[in-house]
């Protein structure tokens, strides 16, 4: 039954375009939003593109989402405003679902329900999250409706079965409910901005890292360019010339590979530089433990030393990146002799040869496999922080990279 006040919430919310929330839901989710896109929306409306839920989840898609990484936040706002399910930002199996809000909140609830008895430490981790994901399903499999939609009683201005009033008519509840089936099968989460790389989506990564600009001078010959612009001279030769095809960027990485925090990310993290070297004119991979001191290793085995001194007389237009999680005591970032290896001892503390390296290096950054959210609660938070006061940091995901890329990019002098 709608009653007058749900009339006249209603007829208020007419007095704006449909689905403005919903725009505004995507920009909190990181869909970014133009007025352009939005006035796509619309006109697709008024020509009759859209008869049910499942064309209205096709063309909201096709309209407002122009990048891959994009798709997973687009699918999980759509959920979220129609049909009123939550989904983390998280592939079904990770275990960074314990983390996430969604999750604790189901939890507490299970546990309210005394669907989950028992102390909580002595749970299994990995059969909670089967159970939340299995959970999850099954609301997506049974739900007809959200709050935004078919069951309202009328009151929404996007539907079927309720008072007369202006707006889309849909006829019918959508169908087969394809766009949940869609949203359920989580096929662009690999491509999230947020999500950690992995070989499902080093490709993008990589896409990320080719915009790295050309240098170098314009020494080839282009032909073509050549005859147009003679061409256009009206016969007068005007030669043209380009850069080589290789980029003519020198790129050094370096990599703590010395603990055990690193070590899942350490082959994969070369593989994906690794990937790039024919592009471009140098590029060297060096290793270090932790921080770095009077040397930095030529081997993953740190048997070749390389004195710090020599990675300073490389070129300052060098683009330098470095790769760890920035989390020690704070003795071995700040104290003389701080090394945990005596082998690496050294009496200028580490923090002065970040500090060098910085000065030298304009084009640095440094990327921390850490999860940002967690930086500031992890056991070295203090140590990451005295870092990120020298280094641009991002963290190892594909919008980290993307954003990594975009500082190298710049002049920052």
């Amino acid at each position: 039954m709608v009653t007058p006040q749900d009339s006249a919430s209603s007829s208020e919310s007419l007095n704006e375009p449909l689905f403005v929330d919903f725009f505004e839901l995507l920009r909190e989710y990181g869909v970014p939003i133009s007025l352009q896109y939005s006035m796509e929306f619309y006109k697709g409306l008024e020509k009759g593109l859209v008869r049910n839920l499942d064309e209205l989840f096709l063309f909201m898609r096709l309209t407002t989402v122009k990048r891959p990484e994009h798709l997973d936040a687009f699918e999980r706002a759509f959920a979220y405003y129609f049909f009123d399910i939550d989904i983390p930002a998280v592939a079904e199996g990770d275990p960074a679902l314990l983390d996430t809000r969604q999750f604790k909140e189901w939890l507490r609830q299970a546990i309210e329900r005394k669907e989950i008895t028992g102390p909580l430490w002595k749970l299994n981790p990995e059969e909670l999250i089967k159970k939340f994901w299995e959970t999850l399903r099954e609301q997506m499999k049974r739900h007809d409706g959200g709050k935004r939609w078919i069951g309202t009683g009328g009151a929404s201005p996007f539907g079927h079965s309720g008072m007369p009033q202006p707006g889309v008519r849909v006829y019918g509840p959508g169908g087969g409910q394809s766009a949940m089936k869609a949203i359920g099968e989580r096929h662009y989460i690999d491509y999230a901005d947020a999500n950690r790389l992995k070989g499902a989506n080093l490709r993008q990564a990589l896409g990320a890292l080719k915009q790295l600009k050309p240098s170098g001078a314009y020494t080839e010959l282009d032909i073509d360019a050549t005859i147009a612009q003679t061409a256009r001279n009206g016969g007068e030769i005007e030669l043209m010339f380009r850069r080589d095809l290789q980029d003519k960027i020198t790129v050094t990485l370096l990599i703590d590979n010395g603990g055990m925090s690193m070590l899942p990310h350490v082959d994969l993290t070369r593989l994906l530089f690794e990937k790039l070297r024919d592009r471009f004119k140098e590029l060297k991979t060096l290793y270090f433990h932790n921080t770095i001191y009077d040397w930095v290793y030529q081997d993953a085995r740190h048997t070749q030393r390389l004195p710090i001194d020599k990675l300073l007389q490389q070129h300052p237009e060098t683009r330098l990146i470095l790769i760890g999680d920035a989390s020690m005591a704070p003795e071995e970032l700040m104290g003389s002799r701080g090394s945990l290896y005596f082998e690496d001892e050294s009496l200028t503390p580490s923090i002065e040869i970040l500090h060098q390296l910085r000065e030298r290096f304009n084009h640095s950054v440094w990327l921390n496999p850490l999860p940002r959210e967690s930086w500031d609660g992890n056991d070295g938070a203090w140590t990451l922080q005295q870092i990120r006061e020298v280094f641009q940091m991002e963290d190892l995901s594909l919008k980290g990279i993307k954003q990594a890329v975009d500082w190298l990019n710049r002049n920052n002098l």
